[in-house]
């Protein structure tokens, strides 16, 4: 936080068309572009597979929506929407960056 305030560099703002891996429905795919978390549950995160870059893809979901099981990299992995709400996605097909 010190080092982003003495250089200047600021949060990113996600781009057009990112939004939380909450926001997907079953069967819905995507792309994982950042992982808004605590550095030690991204790293948990990013040891299971949730890599920026891959593709993520939700497989199913628990009673009343929660909690819901995502594919990426070969991996299945069951989470609660509060913490896939700090989960950035890019959508397949979205205009790139920029464009």
């Amino acid at each position: 936080m010190i080092f982003n305030f003495i250089f200047g560099r600021r949060k990113k703002q996600p781009p057009t068309g990112a939004s939380a891996l909450a926001d997907l429905r079953v069967g819905e795919s995507a792309i994982l572009s950042d992982l808004e978390l605590a550095p030690p549950v991204a790293e948990h995160l990013m040891n299971l597979g949730f890599v920026p870059g891959l593709e993520v893809q939700v497989l199913r979901s628990g009673p009343g929506g929660d909690p819901r099981v995502y594919r990426v990299d070969g991996t299945e992995v069951a989470m609660r929407r509060d913490l896939t709400r700090h989960i950035r996605i890019e959508l397949i097909g979205a205009p790139a960056f920029g464009d």
